[in-house]
């Protein structure tokens, strides 16, 4: 049961991640067109309807237009409040499990543009530079935000050390088979390591490995699905972000696990 004295925090962390979600379609939408994130306002793709500010409140807007534009009745789509509600349950997730720290600010943002980008690439096969620099600069930001704070500047250097090793690890994948990866997946990977190791060394190493194990998975899946032997290509981006979930949350005890096989005590 979540306690009294949390409860404001959640609802807070409920409406920031319902209104970023909303934000989250505007990026989806416009950065991979080349867009202007700010202006014009939010309007039907359809007519150019501008869309009302009681129509554009996130997940009950299209709910109340039951999916439709209120100007010229166009099929408005499901992504928009899904998006909304995701992000909205994912910060309110984070908020439960890490509370108000800079754990949770850096999850919130791992989350955050995991969504967005993973959306992107699984629809353009692409990972806008504007995007994965927003996301390096927000990690570095909340790394050195903490560090300042708590005084553990050895938090930084592991998170270099992160941002160094995975940057290498996907650089030399690139360049050993660039069909099978995207340069955009290079230049994400040392965020997402700076990322990991702030967490600790093992959530770099399951996050790491996890991130190709799910996109194998995928893979397979996506070949037995069209049934085909290869050549089913598969955007990766989206399984960097799970891997990384995967290495925050599992990633101690995974790695204490393969240790015990090993017959490795590091106690």
């Amino acid at each position: 049961m979540i306690g009294s004295a949390v409860v404001p925090v959640v609802l807070l962390a409920l409406m920031l991640g319902l209104a970023l979600g909303s934000f989250a379609n505007v990026l989806i939408y416009r950065v991979p067109a080349g867009l202007s994130i700010v202006s014009p306002p939010s309007a039907c793709p359809a007519c150019g309807a501008r869309i009302k500010a009681r129509h554009n409140v996130p997940v009950a807007g299209w709910l109340v237009l039951r999916g439709r534009c209120a100007s010229c009745g166009d099929a408005i789509s499901p992504r928009y409040p899904i998006v909304e509600a995701l992000v909205g349950a994912l910060f309110v997730l984070v908020v439960i499990v890490a509370g108000p720290s800079v754990e949770a600010l850096l999850l919130c943002g791992l989350v955050y543009f995991g969504v967005v980008l993973s959306a992107i690439d699984l629809e353009t096969r692409r990972l806008p530079d504007p995007l994965t620099g927003a996301f390096a600069i927000y990690v570095a930001g909340v790394i050195v935000l903490g560090a300042a704070t708590s005084g553990e500047w050895g938090d930084v250097l592991r998170a270099l050390g992160g941002a160094g090793i995975l940057g290498v690890l996907y650089l030399g994948a690139f360049l050993a088979y660039p069909k099978g990866m995207g340069f955009g997946d290079v230049k994400l990977a040392p965020s997402l390591g700076a990322l990991l190791g702030w967490f600790g060394w093992p959530a770099l190493v399951v996050g790491g490995f996890a991130a190709f194990l799910w996109g194998a998975i995928v893979g397979v899946g996506a070949m037995v699905a069209a049934r085909r032997g290869r050549g089913v290509a598969i955007p990766f981006g989206p399984w960097m972000f799970v891997g990384a979930v995967t290495g925050v949350v599992a990633g101690a005890p995974v790695a204490a696990w393969y240790l015990d096989i090993i017959g490795i005590d590091l106690s």
